[in-house]
């Protein structure tokens, strides 16, 4: 007959070796729910205007190409200086509604080669209030001019069901404003020169741009004043 010690221990054994067979397989399904729930790596950048600092995160991760081409322009200075000189305003929706837009305006000495498209449906960056968006002419042109949306604007995002392969394509998101949003619409809402422009975009140009002083890597939102 099994005495009760004995008894006891081959019990705690079994408990033992259940849940180490429970800890193996729940750890592989703790470790992709983890995954599932983290947070996509991004980058922090300041953007430091005449009118106040921008910072904006921008996604490294869900956006890698769009993300190391606009990283390259901040670590080579080559926004330092280039202006926010467009101010799109829409009349419907939340106001104020419409974009800001800003970057090299295709000077040689700044511009680097057109980066491939990255559409929003592979992405999974929309085009919301304080998006980060590339310009371009046709997909695949973007450079190094890009445009801060005041209101969610899901016309620019990619429509893969689209005819039109502008539509289809869509923007390049890449993104989003983590403080300053205050700032991006005091630009917003600055005068525009009703002659400058060509085009549809006539009428949309700042009559005085506002100057990038210089964007940077940063670690944390800047404090008023850094």
């Amino acid at each position: 007959m099994v005495s009760y010690g004995v008894y006891k221990q081959v019990i705690m054994v079994l408990s033992l070796l259940a849940a180490s067979a429970l800890a193996s397989v729940l750890a592989p399904v703790l470790a992709h729910a983890q995954d599932v729930d983290a947070e996509p790596k991004t980058q922090l950048v300041a953007i430091e205007t005449t009118v106040g600092t921008i910072t904006a995160a921008i996604e490294t991760e869900r956006a890698p190409i769009t993300a190391k081409n606009f990283l390259r322009y901040v670590d080579e200075h080559r926004f330092d200086g280039t202006v926010f000189y467009r101010a799109m305003r829409l009349d419907w929706g939340d106001q104020p509604n419409g974009l800001v837009q800003a970057g090299t305006q295709y000077d040689p000495k700044r511009v680097l080669k057109p980066i491939a498209h990255e559409p929003t449906n592979v992405t999974g960056v929309k085009h919301l209030r304080g998006t980060l968006s590339m310009a371009r002419f046709a997909p695949g042109s973007a450079t190094g001019d890009f445009s801060i949306l005041l209101q969610d604007q899901p016309s620019m995002d990619a429509d893969p069901s689209a005819d039109d392969p502008e539509t289809r394509a869509g923007f390049a998101a890449f993104g989003h404003v983590v403080a300053g949003m205050d700032v991006v619409e005091s630009i917003h809402a600055a005068p525009t020169d009703p002659n400058k422009g060509e085009g549809w975009m006539k009428g949309q140009m700042l009559a005085k741009p506002v100057k990038i002083i210089r964007m940077k890597r940063v670690v944390a939102v800047p404090e008023a004043g850094e």
